[in-house]
């Protein structure tokens, strides 16, 4: 059996946004609680969010040893491939913003 991970003590803003830009959520939802506080947004950026949430389908060409593989990831960690493979893209992206900011 896989021993589940624990979310770090993370003390500042920083030390959250590092681990959390390179770290699922997924992969810690055991560790979290559920919270019933109702939080109200500012409507900008209620908007900003529906707008950066909206999908449109992407038809990408994969070999299919590549999908299985993350099929059998995906099936490992308890998601959907397409959510995996929408994660691994994200992670992708932002660690090539990171890597723009400090070469600028």
């Amino acid at each position: 059996m896989k021993k589940r991970k624990r979310i770090p003590p993370l003390r500042t803003e920083e030390e959250i946004d590092r681990f959390w830009s390179t770290h699922s959520l997924t992969d810690y939802l055991h560790d979290t609680e559920a919270v019933d506080d109702v939080i109200e947004l500012n409507p900008q950026l209620a908007r900003k969010i529906r707008e950066r949430s909206r999908k449109r389908l992407l038809t990408i060409r994969l070999e299919e040893w590549r999908i299985d593989r993350a099929k059998k990831i995906a099936r490992e960690r308890g998601v959907p491939y397409q959510t995996l493979l929408r994660e691994w893209i994200d992670r992708g992206m932002r660690s090539e913003g990171v890597k723009r900011r400090r070469a600028q």
